[in-house]
């Protein structure tokens, strides 16, 4: 038995015992023999992997499923090690459709299992690019992944975590929307033994990091600074504004761009070959005839979509590989579930499914705009907008204007800019413009969305096609200029301009000498600025 007043103890990795450290290595080699026999008993790991995963009963409880697989990941707090990605091999060529489809969004099914299958992100990705030959030598440094939803920022964690693991770096994953402090305290307590025991390196990938807030971001920092942990944090929101500056600067922000309609193409025709789905050419209308008939004494029915509506699909998800994905799931089973329609029903022709433009177009409507009202894309919006009425383009302030709207934004906010706008960059050039901005603001305030819009769209005409003129805005700015810049106390107001409204005040002169400009003919010659700033330019 240990001494109480002995070493602190340390805790197993592999059964999570706690024992004295001078016990440690003989009990482990007791937890290895036992992994190592429990695992040769299930079903034989693939020869690719054998190698790298005889580690691995280390860093799990050695649980053996009962279809003979690898042990279960360890589920202390919410970190778990990833499992490998599923491929093309996901979907089994002696499966029917509908259980191809079923259980995992088809999204995460065709999630690619390594580089080779990643589909663009060429700028950063690309043959000889820097994370590309970083990833080759298995040498990762802490990045935040920032990107639009659907550009593959998981899809790349998992390429780490399965290129990580082939090099016994462990792999832990977190989502900052039910992840607490505790639970990343808990990983970096792990991260740290197995880095002391076994030098094992490990990653820590933390999904929509920007959900953490300051405190718990801050808890990331020394560790990712003394390289306990490697750091891969992804999320939708600038960087800038979400992520400690702290931590920001111990990481290297990858930016990944939205989809190109081409990538999505190819994203679709690799779920629509591996679920088995055959692609008809506009101008190959006898190929259904074709198929009809092969498949008559078929029970699985043959599944057809037109190429038209692969590239509808593609242009319609914006850029979003996991909505175009879940959007042919989607129109693909309620095609099935139609059933077979008698032979020269629409969309059916005997033991053929055919699925169409207009089936994709009712599966996935463009209801989702890109937007967040809190978010990057909110300013990004709103100085679009602005620039486009300076440059008196009403066409482009016209779309700005219904990005905005259409994407959920506050329609005062809009109008409060107007006004501005109306002062800032048209100011006395067409002075109507102010009257125009501070209607328009009234107007959405007493009746809302949806009736306001043509209100805002109207004042966004009119203040692009109005004339503009910053005369007034250039010389206030050097009003603030000149009060800031200036040495020393401000000069008082001259005595003549102040008001006298007591006996006491006229007695100390004040009024006195002004010329009540009303009372002359000819122009008054007056100053109305202290002596040291007679001669002054504002305009």
């Amino acid at each position: 038995m240990a001494d109480p007043g002995g070493p602190e103890l340390v805790r197993c990795p592999v059964c999570s015992q706690e024992l004295p450290a001078g016990r440690i290595n003989a009990h482990l080699d007791g937890c290895l023999q036992r992994g190592k026999r429990m695992r040769l008993s299930g079903r034989e790991e693939e020869e690719k992997e054998s190698g790298a995963t005889i580690a691995f009963p280390l860093f799990s409880k050695p649980k053996i499923e009962a279809d003979g697989a690898r042990p279960s990941p360890p589920t202390r707090g919410r970190g778990a090690e990833q499992d490998d990605s599923q491929g093309l091999a996901t979907s089994c060529p002696q499966k029917s459709m509908p259980e191809k489809l079923d259980g995992k969004p088809l999204a995460d099914k065709m999630r690619p299992c390594g580089l080779g299958d990643y589909v663009g992100q060429s700028k950063v990705l690309g043959e000889n690019t820097l994370l590309r030959t970083l990833l080759h030598a298995h040498e990762i440094p802490s990045v935040i992944l920032w990107g639009p939803p659907g550009c593959g920022k998981t899809t790349l964690a998992h390429i780490i975590a399965k290129n990580s693991k082939k090099n016994g770096t462990r792999f832990v994953t977190l989502s900052a929307t039910n992840a607490t402090t505790n639970d990343v305290r808990e990983v970096i307590k792990q991260a740290q033994n197995e880095l002391r025991l076994f030098k094992r390196k490990t990653i820590l990938f933390v999904d929509e990091i920007h959900r953490f807030n300051k405190l718990q971001q801050d808890t990331f920092l020394p560790h990712v600074e003394c390289g306990t942990v490697t750091l891969i944090g992804a999320t939708t929101e600038n960087p800038s504004f979400e992520i400690n500056s702290a931590l920001l600067s111990r990481c290297r922000v990858i930016v990944l761009e939205k989809l190109s309609v081409e990538a999505m193409e190819s994203i679709l025709m690799r779920a629509i070959k591996s679920l088995g789905i055959r692609v008809l050419k506009q101008d190959a209308h006898s190929d259904s005839e074709d198929g009809s008939s092969g498949g008559g004494s078929r029970s699985e029915p043959v599944v057809y979509i037109e190429e038209k509506a692969i590239s509808t699909l593609a242009h319609l998800c914006d850029g979003d590989a996991r909505i175009g994905l879940n959007g042919l799931q989607l129109a693909v089973q309620a095609r099935l579930a139609t059933g077979r329609a008698p032979a020269g029903a629409k969309g059916s022709l005997g033991n053929v499914i055919f699925i169409q433009e207009e089936h994709v177009k009712e599966g996935l409507q463009r209801s989702h705009i890109l937007y967040d009202r809190a978010g990057e894309e909110h300013y990004n919006c709103i100085s679009a907008l602005h620039k486009s009425m300076r440059g008196s383009d009403e066409n482009a302030s016209l779309y700005w204007l219904g990005r905005m709207l259409e994407g959920g934004e506050n329609p005062l906010y809009v109008a409060r800019r107007l006004v501005r706008f109306a002062s800032e960059d048209i100011g006395l050039a067409d002075p109507l413009a102010l009257n125009q901005a501070v209607a328009a603001y009234q107007g959405c305030h007493f009746i809302g969305m949806p009736e306001c819009e043509v209100l805002l769209a109207q004042c966004v005409t009119y203040m692009a096609r109005a004339p503009k003129s910053i005369e007034v805005y250039q010389a206030y700015s050097k009003v603030k200029e000149c009060l800031k810049n200036h040495k020393g106390p401000l000069p008082p107001v001259p005595l003549h301009l102040r008001n006298a409204p007591t006996k006491l005040m006229k007695g100390l002169g004040y009024g006195k000498g002004y010329k009540y400009n009303p009372m002359y003919q000819e122009p008054v010659q007056q100053d109305y600025l202290p002596n040291e700033l007679k001669g002054i330019k504002f305009f």
